[in-house]
């Protein structure tokens, strides 16, 4: 009986300690030059990333603005183009977009660009 109730208490404190915000780190993968694994090759409306970009010189993106929406598509405008998830902009290929950036990908490699508000130009 005495050692249900330990164990039960052990139980207990374990399970508090997981949610604990001190006993939760932040921990950072760095990829190198390899594809991060962490990163899905499936867009969340079910399509296939191409991670074999073609060998273009290289371009750089700016991000003009993004339409975000939480539950549904959101899109981006970059180098005057409108952008969605999955979509190409020269060799890359956007991975994500949130309400202040946009990820891209390029040869296995995420470039994150941020927002920039028109004061901050």
């Amino acid at each position: 009986m005495l050692k249900s109730k330990i164990l039960a208490a052990l139980v207990i404190f374990c399970l508090a300690c997981v949610n604990c915000a001190l006993c939760q780190e932040q921990i950072k993968y760095d990829a190198g030059s390899r594809r991060d694994p962490f990163i899905p090759l499936v867009t969340p409306d079910g399509r296939l990333l191409n991670l074999d970009a073609e060998r273009e010189e290289k371009s750089s993106l700016l991000l003009e603005g993004i339409i975000y929406d939480k539950f549904g598509i959101s899109y981006a405008v970059v180098n005057g183009m409108v952008v969605k998830i999955g979509d190409k902009i020269s060799d890359y290929q956007v991975l994500k977009i949130d309400a202040n950036k946009a990820v891209f990908i390029k040869d296995g490699e995420t470039q994150e660009i941020i927002l920039k508000k028109e004061e901050e130009e």
